[in-house]
């Protein structure tokens, strides 16, 4: 489960997936500042925030997905709950981190011609959470500009080493 930017449906779905014997994965998709959670001076063009996938691997991740959550509120919230930089570098252990769709930091900077800047922000984020926890991550869909992004998502891969996961969202209208 990640829910955007929140974690109210971790408790129902832990006990729904643990009853059927399942084993849960809880995470958040996380809204993240372009520069600090504290910013709330945005030109109405701005997009003051970007995705990203956060997912507890264990119970020192699931504390620090709590406590980024929480910050998200207490501190970041501007149009959504948003953390930054900051925080993930003060509470990325136990976490596992998917670049997100195309809403992410670094498909947006591919979006936006920005190559280098994808490179760099995906690098930064391999060495924060480690080879192994962080994942480019590609999806299908009927989206155009999804074709260019998971293009330079597979090349960036075999550049970098940094391994791909094949994700989609996955939204639901009804509880059934």
């Amino acid at each position: 489960i990640t829910d955007h930017g929140v974690m109210y449906g971790v408790i129902d779905f832990y006990k729904k997936m643990k009853a059927k014997g399942l084993k849960p994965i809880i995470g958040c998709e996380v809204y993240v500042s372009p520069d600090s959670r504290f910013n709330r001076n945005y030109n109405p063009n701005d997009k003051p925030y970007n995705h990203l996938i956060l997912l507890a691997k264990d119970n020192e991740g699931l504390k620090n997905l709590n406590r980024l959550c929480s910050a998200g509120f207490t501190e970041g919230f501007y149009r959504k709950p948003r953390i930054d930089h900051e925080l993930l570098e003060k509470w990325h252990e136990g976490l596992v981190c998917l670049s997100a769709c195309m809403a992410g930091e670094i498909p947006q900077a591919i979006m936006n011609q920005n190559i280098e800047e994808a490179y760099r922000v995906a690098r930064w984020f391999d060495e924060l959470f480690g080879r192994g926890n962080f994942y480019l991550e590609i999806q299908s869909n009927t989206i155009p500009e999804q074709a260019l992004v998971n293009s330079a998502l597979v090349k960036m891969s075999k550049d970098t080493g940094i391994p791909l996961v094949a994700t989609n969202d996955s939204h639901y209208l009804m509880n059934e």
